[in-house]
């Protein structure tokens, strides 16, 4: 008897009526329902909920990791086959987003994140276009968001034709080894946006909860200034809560100058609800985290490649930026016609 994901057990062997479950196996395309240990059993519901991943079908994608202790050579056949396609699918939709060429996208936001696959971590990168289009150009595995992943996938970027004398805007969670890789392969020049969401998280988070609601007004209300005078307000907030609560005012000043990089740029208010953040790429995240969910054990290199099949297929879903119409107005900024955003703002 196995138990499945969601709690039932399924048994193999003869039933009371004298069927078999084995008998299951007859009709092309059916599940086994006998299993060994480390088999992964759906009932036909959770199957329907699994969305296709590249060219897996359904069965292959979630195909059990082990054959062993099933109860016929059928069976095992049947396993080994899925397995078997499973990687081949796979490997194949790692390859082809890692071989697609870039010399015709003008990305000009990339939104760059790492994905946790139990001790592994798959840093991904989300390109918005200048019609708001998104695409996900690459990936890179590693065992953390060190340097040399970061670096890895940026250069991977760059030599499958992304122009790295174009002016773009990252963003980033705040890691120091993104930025820094950032900084090695685009220049110290490429301006980065660090993400709001994680910076106010972080902050409050070091509080009591009574300070909490308060502090993240304030905080929300400084980034609604101009670069100059909105920084200098958090750093008046960083004074006040210094005596009592130094952690959360080290980690108030701790990269701030960053977080303030698209009223620096005079990007137009309109644009910051999806510049200011990283919910772009954990968005994308979300997709790729539900297509693996049911994987419990990693092994290299088995993360790159599902992430890749699944960043593929949630890739298909993706819907143009919240506010693609005004990116040209970011596009004149980054590429040194400074002076548009504020005639169109006097228009507006």
């Amino acid at each position: 008897m196995v138990r499945t994901a969601g709690g039932s057990s399924v048994s193999g062997g003869s039933q009371a009526g004298g069927g078999t479950a084995a008998a299951a196996t007859t009709r092309p395309g059916a599940w086994p329902r006998s299993s060994g240990a480390g088999l992964y059993c759906p009932t036909k519901s959770s199957r329907d909920a699994e969305a296709h991943v590249g060219h897996c079908d359904e069965r292959s994608f979630h195909a059990p990791l082990s054959a062993r202790g099933s109860r016929n050579g059928r069976e095992r056949g049947h396993l080994e086959i899925q397995r078997r396609e499973t990687i081949e699918a796979s490997e194949a939709a790692l390859e082809q987003l890692l071989e697609r060429r870039l010399d015709d996208k003008d990305f000009l936001v990339i939104y760059i994140d790492g994905l946790h696959c139990g001790d592994h971590c798959v840093i991904g990168a989300v390109g918005v276009d200048t019609e708001g289009h998104k695409r996900v150009p690459g990936i890179q595995e590693g065992a953390t968001e060190n340097g040399a992943a970061c670096r890895d996938l940026l250069q991977n970027l760059v030599e499958r034709g992304l122009d790295p004398k174009l002016e773009r805007l990252f963003v980033i969670d705040g890691s120091k080894a993104l930025r820094s890789a950032i900084h090695a392969v685009f220049g110290a020049q490429a301006p980065v946006q660090r993400c709001r969401h994680h910076k106010l998280q972080n902050v409050v988070e070091r509080l009591p909860r009574e300070q909490q609601e308060q502090t993240r007004s304030l905080i929300r209300a400084a980034w609604k200034l101009d670069a100059k005078d909105g920084m200098a307000r958090l750093r008046k907030l960083a004074e006040w809560l210094r005596e009592d609560y130094p952690d959360a005012a080290g980690s108030l000043l701790e990269g701030m100058e960053e977080c303030f990089t698209i009223n620096r740029l005079k990007v137009p208010p309109w644009l910051h609800r999806c510049l200011a953040t990283s919910n772009l790429i954990e968005s994308s995240q979300s997709g790729v985290r539900m297509r693996i969910r049911r994987v419990c054990r990693w092994r290299a290199p088995m993360p790159a490649r599902w992430v890749a099949a699944s960043f593929l297929a949630t890739e298909k879903n993706f819907r143009r930026l919240m506010g693609y119409r005004d990116l040209w107005a970011l596009k004149a900024i980054l590429r040194g016609e400074k002076d548009m955003p504020g005639n169109v703002k006097q228009v507006a």
